[in-house]
């Protein structure tokens, strides 16, 4: 694996306040547009590698920026794209009706103390899941070839080779400008499709062959590699050729309704909930199988401590916070989370006896279960990239036990006949979940910021206080935010104004299933079938990959990634695979020019290997921009598809324009790699 690089520290600024001002600035504007198409479309980008390209950008402005301020810029902005994840729960709050709005100090109390606890829980995992482990982190890696060759000076602080510079940004941009047109023409203007899908019906079953067309997935799934790539495929065939057919057949399609509408729907309601338990079962084998060498790589954290108070010395990019912070920041994160959790229920009038029992157990699951999260979505964001990490299946487990729990304790009478609060129960499970969430979503984040951190040689702990610092600037706009698009749009189901127009309200469809599952529990409605099948699959996969592990085999099968091949919308899942197919047909393409020997060739074989990674990282790059930019026209204009170029009827066409486009850039970047000047 690669090693971290050693710098010369009293050369290379790191942490800067001219870094922490223009990371907050990128984080409110990352966080804006993160809320907006979160509750719009369900999906949030991953901030960290647009972030580190504007703050090249803006950072050379100065003439005197470094590889490792650029990096703490992007660390902390890299917040705004993964703590926005809490509002696939939050708006569950308006739609149920326990809120009319979203209260400032407890939205922000529990996006920041959610967010700072991520932080701190991640930071034992540290050694154990980026140091000593294999694992991709496909955006950190990318991440940091952008830093590498984007900036002059080399780690020793020496000028590095200009006209590898040159090509390399050469190739970042690229990939960025494809991306990013290809963004515009399928986001903006409509003309091209985000994916294509062939609906067959063989008697009453219906299938579904899906591809999905998103340039920065493609890139996603080339740097996650063939084996989760695979496994992704699997966990598509099982959703698409077995599961949802057999539905169908059980259950045919009604007379008047499309098939691909009502097959869409089984998927929705009830087969992604077999996702959620596969992705439950395997999060918790993770868990088993990461917890001897998390407790190794924290002992010697310790070793490391005791070594360094009694006069030893460690290095630079092997310290973490000091263990007396760590402990100061926890209580203090802790004592607000209480707070919060008491500010919550305060209006419901209960008695001291059952609101202090209540808040004890939020904080206590909050942190307990927390800590479990933090460990499993820093795996699946090392395993697929943070973007493709399925944080509302995190949260909907979170959603069910806390829900369980709260159904076990015996205080649902009490709840239910709390003055004004019927939905009492609903709502503290969403609240509660909501911590969970974020949570989840920074430890995703942050176990890929310190990937980086570690491959370009920054100081982890410098790393963690720049994090804390975007949980809290990023928690400070998500309620002005989400306050703001809620009364222009209003959410399905929940509109703040009777005469508004609910065509245009905004979808939310994470926190409106969460909500279901809650309600489901609490009326004893919901259908635990497929959650119990999701958890048997999740089983065999699990030992599957056991025996190929203990057989020594190359092939393995993670089931971690199958569950989120069921779980992901498929147009996602096959971006995805697309993108791990590319990069194992080079890989045998290589591994023969390898074979020869040659030393130039073995250099011209590394060469397009960089490269690959930085194109890749610039189709990244260019949707996720765009992203930005369109997400500030729809907001701007109020109309759902301003650019739009072509009406509805368009479709079929722009399914079939956007296949071609799709081929053709990934022959353009396969051709790219592989010319001789390569």
């Amino acid at each position: 694996m690669p090693h971290s690089t050693q710098h010369n520290l009293t050369e290379l600024t790191e942490l800067t306040v001219r870094g922490v001002i223009l990371g907050a600035l990128i984080t409110v504007l990352f966080t804006a547009s993160n809320v907006y198409l979160g509750l719009k479309v369900g999906l949030t980008f991953s901030s960290a590698i647009p972030a580190a390209v504007i703050s090249m950008a803006v950072l050379r402005l100065f003439g005197s920026s470094s590889i490792l301020e650029n990096n703490m810029v992007q660390t902390q902005a890299s917040a705004a794209g993964t703590l926005s994840a809490v509002i696939f729960i939050l708006p569950g709050l308006v739609m149920v009706g326990h809120w009319q709005g979203f209260p400032y100090w407890q939205t922000f109390g529990i996006c920041a103390a959610g967010g700072m606890l991520g932080v701190l829980f991640t930071i034992p995992l540290r050694r154990v899941m980026v140091v000593n482990s294999d694992l991709p982190y496909p955006e950190g890696l990318a991440a940091a070839e952008i830093l590498r060759v984007g900036n002059a000076k080399d780690a020793a602080g020496n000028d590095s080779n200009s006209d590898d510079v040159r090509k390399g940004l050469n190739d970042i941009w690229a990939g960025s400008v494809i991306s990013a047109a290809v963004a515009l023409l399928t986001s903006g203007f409509r003309v091209l499709s985000e994916g294509l899908n062939v609906w067959l019906a063989a008697g009453t079953a219906v299938f579904r062959l899906p591809l999905g067309f998103s340039l920065a997935l493609l890139g996603a799934g080339y740097l996650i590699g063939i084996v989760a790539g695979v496994a992704v495929l699997i966990g598509v065939i099982i959703c698409w050729v077995f599961a949802v057919p057999i539905l169908t057949v059980l259950t045919p399609t009604p007379e008047g309704t499309a098939i691909a509408t009502y097959a869409t729907g089984i998927w929705s309601k009830q087969v992604r909930f077999m996702g959620a338990g596969t992705i439950g079962v395997a999060s918790i084998w993770t868990l088993i199988t990461l917890f001897k060498p998390m407790l190794a790589g924290v002992r010697e954290s310790l070793a490391d401590r005791k070594h360094a108070a009694a006069g030893g010395t460690r290095a630079m990019t092997d310290r973490d916070l000091p263990a007396r912070a760590i402990v100061l920041i926890g209580v203090g994160v802790m004592a607000v989370l209480t707070l919060i959790f008491a500010l919550f229920l305060l209006d419901a009038q209960l008695s001291l006896p059952l609101l202090c029992g209540l808040v004890a157990m939020s904080l206590l699951f909050s942190c307990v279960f927390g800590f479990l999260v933090a460990a499993a979505c820093g795996y699946m964001a090392g395993l697929v990239g943070s973007s493709s990490s399925p944080i509302s299946g995190v949260g909907i487990i979170a959603m069910i036990l806390v829900s369980l729990l709260l159904l076990a304790s015996g205080s649902i009478d009490h709840l239910l006949a709390a003055p004004g609060s019927s939905k009492l129960p609903i709502a503290l499970a969403i609240f509660v979940t909501s911590a969970i969430i974020a949570i989840a979503a920074i430890a995703n984040d942050n176990l890929q910021d310190l990937k980086t951190g570690w491959l370009v040689g920054a100081t982890p702990y410098r790393q963690q206080i720049a994090l804390l610092i975007g949980c809290v600037v990023g928690a400070a706009v998500i309620s002005p935010i989400l306050e703001l698009l809620y009364n222009a749009y209003g959410f399905v189901g929940a509109l703040p104004r009777p005469d508004m127009d609910a065509s245009h309200a905004l979808a939310a469809p994470q926190a409106t299933l969460m909500t279901a599952i809650s309600t489901g529990i609490f009326t004893h409605e919901l259908n635990w079938t497929m959650i119990l099948i999701g958890v048997a699959i999740g089983i065999v996969l699990i030992a599957i990959d056991f025996i190929l592990e203990r057989r020594g085999s190359r092939a393995r099968l993670p089931a971690l990634a199958v569950g989120l091949g069921i779980y992901l919308p498929p147009t996602v899942g096959m971006a995805l695979v697309a993108g791990a197919l590319v990069a194992w047909g080079l890989q045998l393409h290589l591994a023969k020019r390898k074979a020869s020997g040659d030393k130039t060739e073995l250099e011209r074989v590394e060469r397009i290997e960089r490269r690959g990674v930085l194109v890749t990282s610039g189709l990244i790059v260019g949707e996720s921009i765009m992203g930005v930019l369109l997400a500030a026209v729809i907001g701007a204009s109020g109309r759902d598809e301003p650019l739009s170029l072509v009406g509805s009827g368009f479709a079929p066409s722009a399914q079939w324009l956007a296949l071609i486009v799709f081929a053709a850039v990934i022959i353009w970047f396969v051709r790219r790699l592989l010319q001789k000047a390569a």
